[in-house]
């Protein structure tokens, strides 16, 4: 027992302290919110998908927008959109302009899947903003998780489950996974949803009493990622259930997730990124 105090004295503070704070440093490797530089935009290919960064992507994550702006700050060029991105980079290898960097800023959660859909000139992410008076008095301090894999390959559920390790210890904030439907407040579901799956989801859903919420964690659940275009997936869990809550990624870094469901429950208050 002795050395046990010993050794925990000699580790020291283990957990990470965020949200107070900026958040932790992160692997020189982790790729976080793209950015677009317009004004490098345009020395690879004319219109279409001659562009190199789009013949590059594998899911189709970017399109040419050569059409008329929709915003005060936005201009034609490539969008990116983080529901279906899968984080590879090649978009940011293939541009000889330099034009597309990924950075390391982890939060990218939103409320809204239009938010997720990066353009030139949108310097900010729209990041998910808390729920209102009564959801939040519901599950402010108390939030528990059912999770479900509907088809996913286990990177996203690897990830989601180091929340509840000492580094991170969602716990401390009242959020914990629960085994049962009955006892959860919310849903997390990774994967693309396949068509074996869709009435366990469906059936786990109508187990939950209300309130009840949905997130989508990662790339396949937001959008069906990889797996988009096949008939057996769905395309996501918005084409099952409300979504209220949307964590890019592949996968999601666990701080990602945090940060999402922390703001969710309106324990961070920042604005836009």
């Amino acid at each position: 027992m002795i050395r046990a105090i010993l050794e925990r004295a000699r580790q020291g503070y283990r957990t990470t302290r965020y949200p107070k704070g900026e958040p932790p440093a992160l692997s020189p490797r982790f790729r976080g919110r793209p950015e677009i530089d317009a004004s490098l935009c345009g020395g690879c290919g004319e219109g279409g998908n001659d562009r190199a960064c789009a013949k590059a992507c594998p899911v189709g994550a970017i399109r040419l927008d050569a059409g008329t702006p929709t915003g005060p700050n936005r201009r034609s060029g490539p969008r990116l959109d983080l529901g279906l991105c899968i984080f590879c980079a090649e978009c940011e290898r293939v541009c000889p302009e330099r034009a597309i960097d990924f950075s390391k800023d982890c939060r990218l959660a939103t409320r809204g899947r239009a938010e997720l859909v990066l353009g030139p000139g949108d310097a900010r992410i729209e990041l998910a903003h808390e729920l209102d008076a009564k959801l939040k008095r519901l599950f402010g301090r108390s939030l528990k998780l059912r999770q479900v894999s509907a088809g996913g390959c286990n990177a996203c559920e690897a990830d989601a489950n180091v929340l509840g390790t000492v580094g991170w210890d969602f716990g401390r904030f009242g959020i914990q996974f629960v085994a049962s439907p009955r006892h959860a407040d919310a849903l997390l579901v990774t994967g693309p949803v396949a068509r074996n799956m869709e009435l366990a989801l469906r059936k786990t859903y109508q187990a939950m009493s209300e309130p009840r919420l949905v997130i989508a964690s990662g790339a396949c659940a937001i959008s069906g990622g990889i797996y988009a275009d096949s008939p057996e997936a769905l395309g996501g869990v918005a084409a099952v259930l409300p979504v209220d809550l949307y964590v890019p990624g592949c996968p999601p870094h666990p701080l990602t997730l945090l940060d999402g469901l922390l703001r969710l429950l309106g324990r961070i208050e920042e604005g836009p990124r």
